[in-house]
């Protein structure tokens, strides 16, 4: 079954680690398709895809078409059996979904038919569950609405965040995947229909999702901030100066009206929020470098204290 002509599709490290571990395992992956290199930084130094630097690194053909609704024939030359697709980015033509024999299979970040979309770990962290998975199904033209064939649980711990999130689905898909990619080739598989009255939508996280309202439930803050941890970040804005927060706790102590900044405690810049406080162990001012708490504090933090984060509806 290893040697069945695979074409990977995928972009970020959850798909990089999972294509390394087929390639180490011996599966015959003929070709790569990757979004285009992004310009990254202050400088914008284009830089390509995690999925893009794996297939490089063995020597694989790599395609990173801008549209693939209109550049795929490159993609079916390579006559793939079947097409593996992991966090890719971009909707795929029936053409393409309809080509391989064995057909085209999506890991999904979550327990479908919840959380269809692109950022299904990011908003299942920030909606407090603390359970989600991953589901192997395969693909059709609408999004996430394919027939299952495997599906597998894992915990959300309170510590979690997105990164921490991706790193143990990226492990779980892997395993996921040794364990029936075999059989998805040798067709001894049991398609089963997805209940779409039951459907739940991730839709991709967009900038206004990382401004923090300090006026909730501190869990639900919590949940919000770790959700976008490390990668896009969360911020909020005193005095027309933005501030990110890099790590956080809380407690549910209450100590002043939400959104308040309290002061030093614990080692960590307390932020008052509704039934407790959300303890900030490392903060990123506008303009400089990220830094602990203590570090920010004993700087310009003191200056903070006493002063209220404003909400969304007072920009």
């Amino acid at each position: 079954m290893k040697k069945s002509r695979i074409v990977f599709m995928g972009t970020p490290l959850f798909a990089a680690h999972i294509l390394n571990g087929l390639l180490d395992d011996g599966y015959d992956i003929v070709g790569v398709v990757t979004q285009p290199d992004k310009a990254v930084g202050r400088k914008k130094i284009m830089t390509p895809s995690p999925v893009k630097e794996v297939a490089l690194s063995h020597g694989i053909k790599v395609f990173q078409p801008v549209r693939i609704r209109k550049e795929y024939e490159d993609i079916l030359a390579l006559d793939p059996e079947l097409i593996l697709v992991c966090a890719y980015g971009q909707i795929i033509p029936k053409a393409v979904l309809e080509y391989p024999k064995y057909g085209c299979v999506n890991t999904h970040g979550s327990l479908l038919p919840a959380y269809r979309g692109g950022a299904p770990i990011q908003r299942a962290i920030i909606n407090g569950d603390d359970v989600t998975g991953i589901t192997l199904m395969y693909m059709s033209e609408k999004m996430d609405e394919g027939d299952m064939l495997y599906k597998e649980a894992i915990r959300i711990e309170n510590d979690d965040t997105n990164t921490t999130m991706f790193a143990k689905m990226s492990e779980l898909a892997l395993k996921m995947l040794r364990e029936h990619l075999d059989d998805i080739i040798g067709g001894n598989v049991v398609p089963v229909p997805q209940d779409h009255d039951k459907a739940t939508y991730a839709w991709n996280l967009k900038k206004e999702d990382e401004y923090i309202e300090f006026d909730d439930d501190v869990k639900r803050v919590y949940d919000h901030i770790r959700g976008l941890l490390d990668d896009p970040g969360a911020y909020a804005i005193i005095d027309d100066k933005k501030y990110k927060f890099h790590k956080v706790r809380y407690t549910e102590n209450v100590s002043a009206e939400p959104g308040v900044v309290v002061g030093l405690e614990d080692n960590a810049l307390a932020v008052a929020c509704q039934n407790g406080t959300i303890l900030v162990d490392v903060i990123q001012s506008e303009g400089r470098k990220a830094m602990s708490a203590r570090e920010f504090y004993n700087g310009s933090g003191k200056s903070l204290v006493g002063k209220r984060f404003k909400c969304q509806s007072e920009e």
